[in-house]
């Protein structure tokens, strides 16, 4: 147990925020295989898809989910993921 009262809230707030990064991330990883397994399917729905994951990556950035390099990476390889489909 913690010693100071500003311990016990670090301990709590960690915690939120645990929940809700690990929810956000889980969130992250079904849309991205939702999207990898739309690409074979329609151009349409792999555009969409991937508008939506895009959005998501931004999202995680912005609220300190993860880093922007990594949803930058993510997004470029999902880009061409979703492109590959015009071949």
């Amino acid at each position: 147990m913690s010693e100071t009262k500003s311990a016990a809230k670090r301990i709590l707030t960690s915690e939120k925020a645990r929940a809700r990064h690990k929810s956000r991330n889980s969130a992250l990883k079904t849309v991205e295989k939702k999207l990898r397994k739309a690409v074979p399917e329609t151009e349409s729905k792999a555009k969409e898809m991937y508008g939506k994951v895009s959005g998501m990556l931004d999202k995680a950035v912005k609220s300190g989910t993860i880093h922007k390099n990594k949803a930058n990476r993510k997004k470029s390889r999902l880009a061409h993921v979703a492109n590959s489909i015009k071949k």
